[in-house]
């Protein structure tokens, strides 16, 4: 199991324990992002260190290929001064070193597969990595915009609820007095203003008759028509004067 795969699941358990703890979107966002690029430098250094280690094997495995073609080349030369015996103890030498040469090759073959393996999950980590840090802008906006309509659906329940509609109640009934209240104030007022005209038409009233009083009571003749069988004369009337004829 690579070390890109351990960190899936390292990252699945922290998300697993956030999430049933309910924390944050936008912390849990930024842990998933930090925990990503702490295991992609450690991905790195770890490869790097088998690179290193590669790089030393083969240095190795070309000293000991060296030494093989070495005691190779002492062999064929005591063959041909007919030292059987020492080709034959150069050939033991060449031997060990070709077995040590096969080993280390077996072994730098594993650092070659171990480091192609890493230089895969770098570039899944990496593309991982970059699409993260491509939605965490807008799933922080989702997760305002989610608490912005949180918070909207609450105010909307709190002026919704039995105690704020009994305040607005309350609001219209005192609206509603000071209103009334209002009302009597200017129907006193109204009130006022129409006594004082009727009083004004008394007064008139009165005037009028005591006009009336001041003029004659008795019948005025006509001096224009003495001589007329008919005489005119005054009398009073209901609070006016009228002028009539005797025949």
């Amino acid at each position: 199991m690579g070390i890109f795969t351990r960190f899936r699941d390292i990252v699945s358990s922290n998300i697993n324990a956030m999430l049933d703890k309910a924390e944050d979107p936008e912390k849990l966002i930024r842990l998933m992002i930090r925990e990503m690029e702490d295991t992609l430098v450690e991905i790195k250094t770890a490869c790097a260190g088998v690179m290193a280690g590669s790089k030393k094997t083969a240095r190795q495995l070309e000293g000991l290929q060296a030494k093989a073609v070495y005691w190779e080349e002492k062999a064929q030369l005591a063959v041909k001064m007919d030292r059987d015996d020492l080709a034959r103890e150069a050939l033991i030498e060449k031997r060990k070193f070709t077995r040590r040469t096969e080993t280390l090759a077996s072994e730098m073959s594993e650092q070659d597969l171990l480091i192609e393996q890493y230089q895969n999950d770098i570039r899944q980590l990496e593309e991982k990595l970059k699409s993260a840090r491509d939605k965490q802008r807008l799933l922080v906006q989702r997760h305002i915009h989610a608490q912005h309509k949180i918070q909207t659906q609450k105010e909307i329940q709190r002026v919704d609820s039995t105690e704020s509609l009994m305040k607005f109640d309350e609001l219209e009934n005192r609206i509603e007095r000071m209103e009334a209240e209002a009302d009597l104030v200017n129907y006193g007022k109204t009130a006022s203003l129409e006594e004082e005209m009727e009083r004004l038409s008394v007064d008139e009233e009165i005037e009028n008759e005591l006009r009336a009083l001041k003029k004659p009571e008795a019948a005025v003749p006509s001096s224009e028509n003495k001589n007329d069988s008919t005489e005119k004369w005054w009398f009073k009337g209901s609070g006016f004067w009228v002028q009539g004829f005797k025949g």
